[in-house]
């Protein structure tokens, strides 16, 4: 095969361009590949190479909107929004920044990210680093005033800055909500990153169904769907209380799953302080999505564990409408993409 058709000489990713990345510290190679597709992004011959890894369309409407394929970016990727035009000429059916908080600020100490090659994992306690809703607002604004925004769907995740304590999670996420709104075809509550201290309360159905009530309930010309990503670490009767508060608010749709703090899959000489995701995350994260299909008519997006066409279809066959890549895309490079759209 050849990058013609969308995938490079068997795989060139996979033996030239992640060994040099992987050659890197973890933050510095995904800081690389941020910048490489950021400046690829304003440059149209750049963006007429990346093209060559799109899969062909195979439409997906989902919450009123038309997705090209049903194959997203998650969140944490590109948490700044700096690089849309790439991801989609790479062939995302759907793109979803942040997360964004309302105040910018710098995440925690380093080193934050770890690679588990063995087990096509990663361990990220990056505590969402991001430069704020104000810059991120004006840095959209300017890339639609480009003339370069991409025709696929984009996702805005907002979650609670840091220093905000709980009792005000709800006007933090109404400031992000108000800046970005316009700048997103759906909108993800994240109430689940194990990397800011005390946020997975807020999954609580009191305290979520607040937050939730309170962004629907803000006045605006255009209703947005609103999504609601959750941890993979909810008991049962946790997550029935989560199905409820967002049957009950009018949530679009879930996002499952968030990365785990589950690390007994690991041998302990790996294993780190952070939220699991990759390989290790697939099985937890499919029996998730199951559960929601089985127990809510609410339309789910499965992350977690997506590596190759087989843990994709599984993802559908449990009762996911969409998925998302992250740690597959790492490993696998942009010809996962098609990959799995050959064979769904």
């Amino acid at each position: 095969m050849t990058a013609e058709d969308g995938r490079l000489p068997k795989n060139l990713y996979e033996r030239l361009v992640r060994p040099l990345l992987f050659s890197l510290d973890a933050e510095a190679a995904h800081h690389f590949t941020i910048a490489s597709l950021h400046r690829a992004s304003q440059f149209d011959p750049a963006l007429r190479a990346l093209k060559r890894f799109t899969p062909p369309p195979k439409p997906k409407t989902l919450f009123g909107l038309t997705f090209p394929n049903p194959i997203g970016l998650a969140a944490g990727l590109d948490k700044n929004g700096v690089a849309l035009p790439a991801w989609a000429a790479l062939g995302f059916g759907f793109i979803e920044i942040g997360t964004v908080t309302a105040m910018a600020q710098p995440g925690n100490p380093k080193p934050r990210i770890f690679r588990l090659p063995e087990q096509k994992g990663l361990i990220n306690r990056l505590g969402f680093n991001n430069d704020g809703a104000d810059a991120i607002a004006a840095r959209l604004r300017g890339l639609r005033e480009s003339g370069r925004w991409p025709a696929v769907p984009i996702g805005i995740n907002i979650g609670k800055s840091r220093t905000t304590p709980l009792e005000r999670a709800t006007d933090d996420y109404l400031y992000s909500f108000r800046l970005l709104r316009d700048f997103a075809d759906y909108i993800t509550v994240n109430v689940s990153s194990p990397n800011t201290p005390g946020l997975r309360e807020l999954q609580e159905s009191a305290a979520l169904s607040r937050l939730l009530h309170a962004i629907h309930s803000e006045p605006g010309q255009v209703a947005k769907p609103v999504v609601v990503k959750i941890s993979p670490d909810l008991s049962p009767v946790e997550l029935e209380a989560v199905l409820a508060a967002c049957e009950e608010n009018g949530a679009a749709g879930i996002i499952a799953t968030n990365t785990t703090l589950d690390h007994s899959s690991l041998p302990p000489e790996l294993d780190k302080q952070g939220g699991l995701s990759g390989g290790p995350l697939r099985e937890k994260s499919t029996a998730l999505v199951r559960r929601i299909a089985a127990n809510s008519k609410i339309p789910v997006i499965a992350s977690g564990g997506v590596c190759d066409a087989e843990s994709a279809r599984e993802k559908f066959n449990a009762g996911a409408h969409l998925l998302q890549l992250y740690t597959g895309f790492v490993y696998r490079g942009p010809s996962l993409l098609r990959e799995i759209m050959d064979k769904l």
